[in-house]
């Protein structure tokens, strides 16, 4: 099982994640976000990236102040359950640590920019932006003929994180997904992380839940616990308390960096990142709601 496209984050983000890329990360909404990845972004001191999603908990706000952000594509970045994330409000007003152009989008009008790139064509028209003000910071969004034109967006990669996958790529997610399935469609490459890795008869199994073709897969990592603090549906609970701890600490530019120094840089992986909580088990999914098994015969 350990062969196909399983590899470390680190050969991963090292390999198909150069500086400069227009990166699609945190695509589930709340849920499933891929901390790991963004973690191993900044230890490899990424720079210039174009960071694209809906809402992003508070990756984007880390990557943003570790420097590695040169634009936001986004719905919103913040800390979910906190508020604002404290390093976008820096970048956005003074340029700290570097100046950031920000591209604002709906929730609906980035899942339209994906699904144009996915669809090839050049944009998707909608009505529902119009009399917002979004439109007159964003030039992707163009007002003809009473319809905005969402320009088409396309990530270089597109890194998600979910509960199970194969060693070729196929992978299984379920709860909220977001725009996941847009992003992943709309990129030009898909890194996964996963909870599990299984065999491929696990994913075989259930074919319509699938989530993107593996041809467009080039990475598989097994990462238990990559989404942490995020909440993983049937592995894990979000962890209100990290959370409310990063938004305190994160308030002053030296808060952050201590806490970048404790959680980000200083353990070399996840399972160190891990290992550096002091209890995991109340975060672990206790009571478990399985669904019902499917049958896909056909003779």
């Amino acid at each position: 099982m350990e062969t196909g496209k399983v590899m470390t984050m680190s050969d991963a983000v090292a390999r198909f994640v150069p500086d400069g890329s227009a990166v699609a990360i945190g695509c589930c909404l709340e849920p499933l976000v891929p901390f790991a990845a963004g973690h191993e972004l900044i230890r490899q001191g990424r720079t210039g990236l174009n960071l694209i999603g809906p809402i992003s908990d508070s990756l984007f706000d880390q990557l943003i102040g570790a420097g590695c952000a040169a634009r936001v594509t986004a719905a919103w970045v913040g800390n979910v359950s906190e508020g604002l994330g404290h390093n976008y409000r820096r970048a956005a007003e003074s340029g700290q640590p570097k100046p950031l152009e920000i591209r604002d989008h709906s929730n609906f009008s980035i899942a339209l920019a994906l699904w144009a790139a996915a669809w090839a064509t050049p944009y998707l028209p909608t009505r529902t932006l119009l009399g917002s003000d979004i439109i007159e910071s964003n030039p992707d969004l163009v007002v003809a003929d009473g319809l905005v034109r969402v320009a088409a967006l396309k990530p270089d990669v597109t890194i998600l994180h979910v509960q199970r996958a194969d060693a070729a790529g196929r992978a299984h997610a379920w709860g909220p997904l977001g725009v996941a399935e847009e992003a992943a469609l709309a990129a030009g490459r898909v890194i996964l992380s996963c909870e599990e890795l299984v065999d491929p008869e696990v994913i075989l199994s259930d074919p319509n839940r699938v989530l993107v073709a593996e041809a467009k897969v080039v990475a598989v990592v097994p990462e238990p616990g990559g989404a942490h603090p995020a909440p993983v549906q049937g592995y894990w609970r979000r962890d209100h308390g990290f959370v409310r701890d990063y938004a305190e600490r994160s308030r002053t530019r030296e808060g952050f960096l201590e806490w970048l120094q404790e959680w980000v840089l200083a353990p070399p992986d996840r399972a160190a990142y891990l290992a550096r909580l002091s209890d995991t088990e109340p975060l672990r999914i206790r009571r478990h709601r399985l669904s019902a098994p499917v049958d896909y015969g056909d003779e």
